[in-house]
């Protein structure tokens, strides 16, 4: 009994080990802490990116820290493996049916969904990520917060 307790915790070890090793599906989720999409706001939309470990056709939606959806920014999008994709939501509520492409000042693309919808309520939000082939859906870990009028 002691040496299958043994080997139990050394089979335990070395599936912890990989696990710890094995690259997160979503990387490197980075979001602006606070924006305001009024005449008055300094910062009109809110900044999304991250990188993916594997290539995969991503839907990116706004959600309540309920998990309420707010906005769907982009829908079965392919992006490949650790290039980052960098988004803008301005705040409205929808689904975005067109986007247009606007270079950033390090050159690289950001998308620019047309979500037309009322202006969502003032209030913390998260980025819910989900990927298609992998049929896993990832949400950011930290929120954003909307500020009103």
């Amino acid at each position: 009994m002691f040496a299958l307790l043994v080997l139990a915790c050394f089979a335990a070890f070395f599936v912890t080990q990989r696990l710890k090793h094995t690259p997160t599906a979503v990387q490197s989720f980075k979001l602006t802490p606070f924006f305001s999409p009024t005449p008055a706001g300094h910062i009109k939309a809110e900044r999304i990116s991250f990188k993916l470990a594997k290539a995969d056709e991503v839907t990116v939606t706004i959600v309540t820290v309920g998990g309420d959806v707010v906005a769907t920014l982009v829908r079965d999008l392919p992006v490949a493996r650790y290039k980052p994709l960098s988004l803008r939501w301005n705040g409205r509520r929808g689904t975005a049916h067109r986007y247009t492409l606007s270079a950033g000042a390090n050159g690289r693309p950001i998308i620019l969904p047309a979500t037309e919808g009322g202006l969502a309520p003032a209030g913390p939000y998260r980025v819910r990520v989900t990927l298609r082939k992998q049929a896993r859906t990832v949400e950011s870990q930290r929120s954003f917060t909307l500020v009103g009028r």
